[in-house]
């Protein structure tokens, strides 16, 4: 059976919505799984409406279909079954606002697919771009969709991936300061990263993964000259994971490790802090046409390593200048979707070995 994607709207006020309409207008999609909205029907609608007057969608040509549980989806192309949680006011929504009633939408639909995936109802879970402000706002204290995850799966080791293409990362931290970031890179923790790593890419089917380890300093240290954690911490981690037979390779230099990786050196890199891994990754996912004034490609997903379920998201923001007007580009949410069927087709074939 194709797996069931369990696709969160995001906040309702950002793109999330417009582009999920946007990649479920594809009828591949759903010879390949089937999918499942969790959000708010009425904004799900609206999106339509939007959509339908700039020109994208024919009139009457997707409908949604609100279920409230997951034996009532249809799961056929033109129809979009959205778990409906009634959360949105429409009355009180606004395009591109932070609100509370927008950030408790977008928290509880996280929730509900969370839910959804550790009952076995779904397969895999894809989630769009929350605002951390808005959820702030609804009395959820939280930094991301990863530290949500983490809380309710029960999940302490996990870690952050992204990837465009073949060039992926995984990282020892990510939203802490700089500084704090620095005072994180520990042996153990490099270790975890480099295991989840491999782990990962068995699980999208490279069977020998090649993980290249960033140094944390300019040169990845130069011997002790410009910093002593590659020695002491990153180093150690590195002939551990070898020991365990991980192919690890590094301490890298930081500014030479994503060209080696592009080049095919590594499947995966480990990177030591959050802009590390993620400047490179938005540079050649992210397009901008300078001539048009506007993106070609927002490409790239963000995968949660280490939890229990499958959890793959858009590699972007929830775009609130842009909400409402039906010209958000959709790549990065189809690209999510195709990671989380392809993972999830690999854990069900081990279930069924």
């Amino acid at each position: 059976m194709k797996p069931i994607i369990g696709i969160t709207m995001g906040d309702p006020a950002g793109c999330g919505p417009e582009i999920t309409i946007k990649a479920l207008h594809d009828p591949a999609v759903y010879e390949r799984c089937r999918p499942l909205v969790v959000g708010d029907a009425r904004v799900l609608n609206d999106s339509i409406r939007i959509l339908e007057g700039c020109g994208y969608l024919s009139p009457g040509e997707i409908r949604i279909h609100p279920v409230e549980n997951v034996d009532e989806s249809e799961f056929t192309f033109g129809t979009i079954d959205v778990y409906h949680l009634d959360l949105v006011d429409m009355e009180q929504f606004c395009y591109g606002k932070l609100s509370a009633m927008c950030g408790e939408a977008a928290f509880q639909s996280v929730v509900k697919v969370i839910d959804l995936a550790m009952k076995g109802e779904v397969d895999a879970t894809v989630t769009n771009a929350l605002n951390k402000e808005a959820i702030n706002m609804a009395g959820h204290h939280y930094s991301g969709h990863t530290e949500i995850y983490a809380e309710y799966t029960g999940t302490k080791k996990y870690a952050m991936m992204l990837a465009h293409e073949d060039l992926r990362v995984v990282h020892v931290s990510t939203h802490v300061s700089l500084r704090e970031a620095c005072d994180r890179v520990k042996k153990d923790r490099v270790l975890e990263c480099i295991r989840l790593a491999d782990e990962v890419c068995r699980d999208l089917g490279i069977d020998e993964p090649r993980v290249g380890v960033a140094g944390l300093n300019p040169h990845a240290g130069e011997d002790g000259m410009f910093g002593t954690e590659e020695i002491e911490e990153i180093t150690p981690a590195i002939e551990a994971a070898k020991a365990e037979g991980i192919i690890a390779d590094g301490p890298v230099p930081p500014d030479t490790i994503f060209s080696k990786a592009r080049g095919g050196w590594y499947d995966i890199c480990v990177v030591m802090y959050h802009d590390q891994g993620h400047i490179p990754l938005k540079v050649v996912g992210f397009v901008y046409n300078k001539e048009l004034k506007k993106w070609d490609a927002v490409a790239g997903v963000n995968i949660t390593l280490g939890l229990p379920i499958i959890r793959v998201s858009v590699d972007h923001g929830t775009a609130f200048g842009h909400a409402g007007t039906g010209t958000q580009n959709e790549l990065s949410l189809v690209n999510s979707i195709d990671n989380a069927i392809l993972m999830a087709n690999s854990r069900l074939s081990k279930k069924q070995a």
